[in-house]
């Protein structure tokens, strides 16, 4: 599974806001919900925040291993 936990915290250390992410560069309201549920999203949009955030993929997800 993947985790979007980093990504708040790379958001923050950044100065980053979901606003900025949705007026500026042109993120979907759904799309940053899918983002904080830890829902699929594409690599696309993966690669799109690291060249937002000037960070890299880990700044970003993590995988975390489903015990199931």
């Amino acid at each position: 599974m993947m985790d979007f936990s980093p990504l708040w915290q790379t958001m923050k250390e950044k100065n980053v806001s979901c606003y900025a992410l949705i007026n500026k560069h042109g993120f979907s309201r759904g799309l940053l919900d899918k983002l904080k549920h830890n829902r699929n999203v594409t690599l696309e949009t993966v690669g799109k925040l690291c060249s937002i955030l000037d960070c890299r993929i880990e700044d970003v997800v993590v995988f975390v291993k489903d015990t199931k």
